[in-house]
């Protein structure tokens, strides 16, 4: 007991500290996300089978949600905030949440693609010599976190590629993505690639360099189709 208490308790600081960093020291928007389902309280989920409502991986309402344990929900995606206090609020009353970050404006944004085709995508980098910057992975899906872009700026990239794949997602303004150490319907968020920090922040790549790479690794996979996962 006394062992399972103490993982716990460093879960609970570990995404709360994690939060902190984010938001104070990087200046990232951050704000807390639904939690999957399986690391709800006992009581919760009782209450939940108990009530007949049908239940799915996350503890959202939506029994089909399509990124569980990794969405805003309650607060919403604009509530995120750098506010100290806040953040501190938000963890010790939901010390499971994962923790997510809000996308673009002076955030950074981020390009996902399936897990396999990052994982070739970081080859062909470290091959070119690219650098890249922050790589969040989770079991299915890797995250290159880039300096922020706008959509003007988006549309001439991909306007200049034949073909997209759908599976590469682009996290621009009013975007998210789940940050480490969460944990999500898909499983364990962690750094790939950890952050380098460059006069106080983590150094970002602009993603020019790195679309051509990203297209063509994620057409070399099996397409994931519409449906989200993290």
């Amino acid at each position: 007991m006394r062992e399972i208490l103490g993982r716990r308790r460093m879960t609970r600081w570990a995404l709360r500290n994690a939060a902190l960093v984010c938001a104070t020291r990087w200046g990232w928007p951050v704000l807390p996300g639904v939690a999957p389902r399986e690391s709800k309280r006992l009581t919760a989920r009782l209450t939940a089978r108990q009530s007949g409502q049908p239940r799915g991986r996350c503890s959202c309402p939506r029994p089909d949600c399509a990124v569980p344990g990794a969405h805003p929900f309650d607060p919403g995606l604009l509530a995120a905030t750098t506010d100290a206090r806040m953040v501190r609020w938000w963890w010790t009353n939901r010390p499971h949440a994962p923790v997510l970050l809000a996308t673009g404006g002076r955030a950074p944004c981020a390009l996902s693609l399936p897990a396999a085709a990052g994982a070739r995508a970081l080859e062909e980098f470290d091959r070119l010599g690219l650098r890249t910057g922050p790589v969040i992975a989770t079991p299915t899906r890797f995250a290159l976190l880039v300096a922020p872009y706008d959509l003007e700026e988006l549309g001439e990239l991909l306007y200049a590629q034949d073909w997209v794949p759908s599976s590469l997602r682009f996290h621009g303004e009013g975007g998210y993505v789940p940050l480490p150490p969460s944990r999500t319907g898909a499983g364990q968020v962690r750094w790939e690639r950890e952050p380098a920090e460059l006069g106080g922040t983590p150094w970002l790549p602009r993603m020019e360099p790195l679309v051509d790479v990203l297209v063509r690794a994620s057409a070399e996979v099996p397409d994931t189709g519409s449906r989200l996962a993290y």
